[in-house]
This record gives C-alpha cells, structure tokens and sequence, in this order.
C-alpha cells in the first residue's frame, strides 16, 4: 500500500482535504501582515533580559505551573482575585484545548464571520462543527441575529474576538453582557489586541460561571515567545488543564515573560505609539480616498474593489508585506496592513499612493 493509499485510509476527509495554515515568506520584505509589534526589545534592556537567562536550568523540565507568573500576568491583565488560570504556547493552544474538551458534547462551535481563522480551523482539524453569524457591511455584531443563532444550534462553545479580526471593532458591553447570559454554554472573549483597545471585559470575570477570558502577550511585543493565557472560574480551569500536555511553556519562555512584565511601561508606550501610528494611518488612507474602516487593534482593513489583488502584488514588488484576502467569498476585495514604525507606515503609504 502506498503512503498516499494509506493516508487515505487512516485520515478523516476533512484532514485530507485541508490545506496547511500559509504563512507568507516576508524575507527582505516590511513586514506588516501579521500584527506584530514592530518594536524589538530596547536594547538598554537587552543585557538584563540576558542575565535572567543566564543560570536558566535546561537540563531540568520547566515549572509546570509557575505560580509566579500566573500572579504576574493577572495583575499585568487586571484578573480579578480568585480566578484561574492557565498557560498556552500561544492562544492558539488554549484554543485547541477549548474545542478538544467539548468536542465529544455532540454541540457545535459558534463565531462570528469573518473572525480569527483558527477557531474554524481547529474546529475542522478536530471534527468539531463550527456555525458562524455574519457581521454587517460595517463589521458590526448583529446581537439579535446571534442571539437567534445561540438559541437554534446551542452551542458548546462561542468564541468572540473583542477586537475582531480583521475588522478591529469592538463588540458593545451591552452586546457581550446579553450573548454571555443567553449562551447555553461556554463563551470565550478573545482579548489578543487589548493593549490597543482601551477596553475590556476582565471586570466581568467571575459574574457569570461559564465566562473565559482568553490572552496572548504576542500582539505586546513578544510575538516570539508564543505565551498566552485563559483566565476564568477555578472549576472550569481545573477541567481544561487536564487537556494541556505538561511542560508546555518552556523555561526560556517563561523567564522572558516573567522579565517582560517587570517592565510593562516599556510595552505600553510602544502601544500607545502603534496607537498613534494607526491614526495617521487611517487619517492618510481616507486622505487617498481609500474605504477603510476606523479599527481598536494594532491593524487596519481597508477596501479597494476590483484591484485588491492587483495592489497586493504591486506593494509586495515594492517591498512592503500585508495580508491580502484574496479568494475570501467576502473579503476578496480587502487588505489588511498592520500598524509598523512610523518609517515602515511611510514605505508603505508611499507605495500605496503611487499604485493608486
């Protein structure tokens, strides 16, 4: 039997008929497709962090649970007293498990569209199914749509992007408070870009027994470490870690974000400067008469119909790197930019202007 022959014997279909998670090749090029932070560590800090890691015990398994951090990601996070928590090799992780614990409930998961690629992807990678409401022309939740949608295929799980991704908009206090008291299960507020938002829903940890909120310090500044967090009631913690493989934030990790967060003012200045950076942004693209939309995230989506693909191509020859959406039955005529320095926002502008 060939290896094709037996891969098709042993794999589900929907494994078989699933492309692998593309990450574009961005050597030589501005990188501004993947929301990171465009600043690196100061280098005044450089030699500090160095020393955190310099006795670090790589011949020892890390800290399983390492308490400390824990308690310094809840109060850099502003977790409210007596919740849980648990750690993640990115948010990603923290996802997989999620959806690994319902899967056998029989239930389906349930988003918004569009929304972070990965609750769908790892849905499908563990034969979960995974129902999505539309947002509107502008982006925005339709609460009685989602409410009805709640209400008919009553999900195991609902995962909600607070800022949404791609769009960067918000989802209303109000909106949350409603589908978390209407959900029939457990509701996930993902919080990967609240540094740039201004807002959250950590307050509302604990009011209800079925809330989660989910965390990533990737979008701070530390996209290469791949930490990030779930916080909610000790009970369903207790449950989820069972899912999470030992060991699984290594000890180098572990340090640097321990490091990190003694020096938090370091990363909230660099946001509050992607904050300004994304006004100007915004404020040159409507200049150009571009449709873009105002955003809460370290990103903009924009629109160009008919040329999207065509502009992709050009700001690529030109250097710059942003994420195009092309073939997505609804964002095929949509990029999206990440906010970078403001050097790497004049490339880009610059670039832009001249393919218009």
């Amino acid at each position: 039997m060939s290896s094709h022959d037996l891969a098709a014997s042993l794999l589900r279909p929907s494994v078989l008929s699933a492309a692998a998670y593309a990450v574009a090749d961005s050597r030589g090029l501005i990188k501004l497709d993947a929301m990171e932070n465009p600043y690196p560590l100061p280098a005044e800090l450089r030699p500090l962090w160095l020393q955190t890691l310099a006795d670090s015990p790589l011949h020892r398994y890390p800290d399983p649970r390492p308490t400390a951090l824990h308690e310094a990601l809840a109060a850099h996070g502003k977790i409210p007293e007596g919740l849980g928590m648990m750690l993640g090799n990115g948010s990603d992780e923290l996802i997989q498990i999620l959806i690994t614990a319902v899967a056998g409930s029989g239930r389906p998961i349930l988003g918004v569209d569009p929304s972070f690629v990965m609750y769908r992807i790892l849905a499908d990678q563990l034969g979960v199914p995974y129902q999505s409401v539309a947002l509107d022309e502008d982006f925005q939740l339709d609460l009685e749509a989602f409410l009805a949608a709640m209400e008919r295929w009553r999900p195991a799980l609902v995962f909600l992007d607070c800022p949404n991704n791609p769009s960067g908009q918000l989802i209303p206090t109000a909106s949350l408070e409603a589908i978390v008291a209407a959900a029939p299960g457990l509701v996930v507020i993902d919080e990967a870009y609240f540094p740039f938002s201004g807002e959250s829903f950590a307050s509302h940890l604990g009011r209800w027994p079925h809330l989660l909120l989910l965390r990533t310090l990737s979008k701070e500044g530390l996209a290469g470490l791949r930490l990030g967090y779930l916080a909610g009631p000790p009970e369903w913690i207790e449950q989820l870690d069972k899912l999470r493989l030992p060991y699984n934030i290594n000890v180098l990790t572990q340090r640097s974000a321990a490091f990190a967060l003694q020096h938090a003012e370091v990363f909230a200045q660099q946001a509050q400067a992607i904050v300004a950076e994304r006004q100007r942004l915004w404020e040159r693209l409507d200049a150009l008469g571009v449709k873009v939309w105002s955003s809460r995230a370290n990103f903009l989506l924009f629109t160009l119909p008919g040329r999207a693909a065509q502009i992709h191509t050009g700001l690529k020859q030109a250097g710059i790197l942003i994420k195009s959406f092309t073939g997505h039955p609804r964002l095929g005529d949509h990029l999206r930019v990440s906010v970078g320095t403001p050097t790497e926002n004049d490339a880009f502008l610059n670039a832009l202007e001249a393919l218009l």
